[in-house]
């Protein structure tokens, strides 16, 4: 317990955090075929940062993207944005944080503009929720614009604009209000070396400038190294940690845990192995079935920790 501050004053309260997943379980699927698209995910983070989630195609990053924008209600467990749950919340009331609290983009993003708008009027429309006046919509505008190399396109409409210059675009379209957390799945996939890194650095100073937490569902390396912390999914679970370019491996809540894939041929699927408590950790190693190792059941000689595989 915190006591009180100076002169018998309390400490201000502790800022809420900016996403917490508390064991989230999304599963999909009718009764009899379902399929579990996350399992367990515990997750935090930060006001003001920025977190990468990677991982293989199908492990379930896109779907915990879109429980943080409250696009769909847990199986299980719960979901907080700023401290609120969002289960909590009405359809209106989930409309309202959406439009006025996060910035959302989408993988594809044609799903991010109006076709049938010009960019310009995109960003404008976009801008409504923050009631600026006329002038300042415009301005902003403007200014998005020219940051994502749309300047000369903005009376363009979206629905002519290449893949690429609509992915750009829709990032300018989620950052229209200054939300205070962005959203964004594969943000780069469609994009040149160069328009990339426009992107990766408009999304930096958004962070910087406006203090908006940011996370992203990435393929891309540089934008996994521009956000800093990493986080793989694999099957649904949160399997491991980067920091400070350190991979760490994440222990679930119930003890299991996911092997780095560079470890994964000490270990092929169905092996056994023995995990015993050492003075700098834990060593796992891998044994013989007792009635494969001896005809008597006697287990063969463990011997050394292989290489790399205690921790």
């Amino acid at each position: 317990m915190t006591g009180p501050g100076p002169g018998g004053a309390a400490p201000p309260p502790a800022a809420p955090l900016a996403v917490r997943c508390d064991n989230l379980v999304h599963v999909y699927g009718t009764p009899g075929s379902e399929v579990a698209a996350l399992r367990g995910v515990d997750l935090t983070v930060r006001p003001r940062e920025m977190v990468a989630l990677l991982g293989p195609s199908g492990a379930g990053k896109t779907t915990l993207l879109w429980h943080l924008a409250g696009l769909l209600r847990p199986t299980a467990g719960r979901v907080e944005i700023n401290g609120r749950r969002l289960t909590d919340l009405g359809a209106g009331a989930l409309a309202r944080f959406r439009l006025s609290e996060v910035g959302l983009l989408l993988q594809n993003p044609s799903r991010n503009v109006l076709p049938y708008q010009s960019a310009l009027g995109n960003l404008l429309f976009a801008q409504a929720p923050a009631r600026r006046s006329v002038a300042a919509r415009r301005r902003r505008a403007a200014e998005l614009l020219d940051r994502v190399g749309l300047a000369d396109a903005a009376h363009r409409r979206a629905g002519r604009l290449s893949g690429g210059e609509q992915q750009r675009l829709a990032l300018a379209v989620a950052l229209a209000n200054e939300p205070g957390l962005l959203l964004a799945d594969e943000p780069t996939t469609q994009l040149d070396p160069v328009s990339a890194a426009a992107v990766i650095e408009l999304i930096r100073d958004a962070n910087a400038g406006l203090g908006t937490t940011v996370v992203a569902v990435t393929h891309d390396p540089a934008v996994a190294a521009a956000l800093g912390r990493t986080i793989t999914i694999r099957d649904g679970r949160v399997g491991a940690e980067g920091l400070a370019g350190q991979e760490y491996v994440v222990v679930g809540r119930d003890g299991t845990l996911q092997l780095p894939a560079e470890l994964t041929d000490l270990f092929p699927p169905g092996s056994l192995a023995r995990a015993e408590r050492h003075e700098r950790g834990v060593f796992l190693h891998q044994v013989d079935p007792p009635d494969l190792a001896d005809p008597g059941g006697h287990p063969g000689p463990a011997g050394p920790p292989a290489p790399g595989a205690g921790r």
